[in-house]
Parts: C-alpha cells; structure tokens; sequence
C-alpha cells in the first residue's frame, strides 16, 4: 500500500519548528484566535459521545430530503481521504506526521493545534485545528464495519439544533451531506452571539470521522482560499480505529503525541 493522497507542497515538507501544539481542557477559554468560532458551542461539542438515540439508529428518519442526503453520502468515496489505517502505508514516503493514537496527523505551514481534554476522565476527546481566521475540530467515534451511522446522526445533530433554537441547512459538501448550524450562544464576555459552523462526517471500516469548520471557513462556506487547507488536512487525516471493542456511536480517544507536554492533572 503507498499513502498515495495529493498534497500540496507544504505537507512534504520537513516538520517545522512553529509548530504550536497546545495542551487545554474543555473548561478553559479557546487560546486559538479564530473570530467568532463560539467557544461555548465548541466546547461543549468537543469530543461528545453520540447520543444513544444516534448510536442505536433510531433517527427520526421522517425529514422528506433525507433520502438525497443519504445519496449524497453514497456518491462519496474515500479514495482521496480520510483514510483507515489498514488502507494506507505510512512509512512509504518521508513526511513527518503526529501520532494521536487514534488518528494520524499530517501537519500544514503555521498549523495551531490545541488537544482538547477531558479533565474528569483525563481523555484526549477532541483536537482544534486553527489555520490562520479558520479551525476545524476533529473527534472520532466507532461505528459499525459494513453500515452507516451517518443518518442517525445528522438527524440527531438537526433535533440537537433545533432544541437549542438554532437553524440547521443541510447542502452537498465534498465529504456528502454537509449540516450548516447557526446557534445562539453566550460569548466569553456574556453578550448574545450567533455561532456558526459547518459539520463533516465520514464513515469509514468501524469508525466515523467528525469535522466541524469554524471561523472564516464556516462564516464563507463559498470561499475556497479559506478552507482549503483544512479540506486538505481533513482529507489526509488516518483513522486507526484498534481492536478494542467499542460501542457504535462511543468516542474514540486520543493520545497526547510522543515529546510533546501531558495535560495537567
């Protein structure tokens, strides 16, 4: 197998020293200056296990565009990203990549990286990617090996949305489905905000993969410049999903990458 993913010239290139990967937990502030990215929101998303509604597929099913979604998904392949561990031959080229555990990073030029920690159950649940106004945040959950979750969980990702009198868009995005939520939310400073985002979610051999855009990438879906880098970082992320066994719908954590400083206890 040779992990054979286009990349853009920065990904082979040695590690760079600026580099910056940030040890937090959830309970903290967001360091990354990504404009209105409604930490609240974030935070509270970060490496949430699915409900057990999602994970027992037993989404609404009832909305009457769920079908197109459902063919949006399956029009996508993972040919080009994100991959499985099994699919991909790591040591085939020289790029220097950080290993999580759980998924496998390949990092960009002047990428932010902050670990998004459990602080009760000292787990690694999430990580938040900045590149420059935009961030994308990545959590894996296990899944089944030959089905989808994917529509149990956008359904419950809408139901979520709407309790919280938010408004959620459905559109065809490069992984399938996209959900494009806005949410009324309080802002560090306790003024009302609206935070934006846009959700990725790809099912792979026993794991699903999820991407939620925020800052400028979000705030424009339309402008290519500002989410390429993370569309390219997503697209290139490995899945190693383990023996373990695990429970549809449960998270998958992280580990802290080899050298880099463990989160306070």
């Amino acid at each position: 197998m040779i992990f054979g993913r286009k990349r853009n010239d920065a990904a082979d290139e040695e590690p760079r020293e600026d580099l910056e990967v940030v040890d937090e937990v959830l309970e903290e502030e967001d360091p990354l200056d990504v404009p209105e990215a409604g930490t609240q929101d974030a935070q509270a998303s970060a490496g949430e296990e699915l409900t057990e509604e999602a994970a027992a597929g037993e989404g609404s099913g009832a909305n009457p565009e769920a079908g197109k979604w459902q063919e949006w998904d399956a029009a996508f392949d993972r040919d080009w990203g994100p991959f499985d561990i099994e699919e991909v031959d790591l040591e085939a080229d020289d790029t220097k990549r950080l290993d999580l555990g759980t998924i496998v990073v390949t990092p960009f030029d002047n990428m932010k990286m902050q670990l998004q920690v459990d602080k009760s159950k000292q787990k690694v649940q999430a990580i938040l990617v900045a590149d420059g106004a935009s961030a994308i945040e990545v959590a894996a959950f296990a899944g089944p090996m030959r089905t989808s979750l994917l529509p149990e969980i956008r359904d419950e990702i809408i139901s979520a949305t709407e309790r919280e009198k938010g408004k959620v868009q459905v559109v065809r995005g490069p992984f399938g489905a996209e959900l494009r939520r806005r949410l009324p939310v309080t802002d560090p400073k306790g003024n009302a905000a609206i935070h934006v985002s846009r959700t990725w979610l790809v099912s792979g051999p026993g794991w699903v993969l999820r991407g939620v855009l925020m800052g400028r990438a979000a705030l424009e879906p339309d402008n290519e410049e500002a989410q390429l880098t993370l569309f390219e970082f997503f697209s290139n992320l490995v899945v190693r999903r383990g023996t373990s066994p695990a429970a549809p719908g449960s998270l998958l954590a992280m580990t802290v990458p080899t050298g880099e400083k463990q989160p306070e206890q």
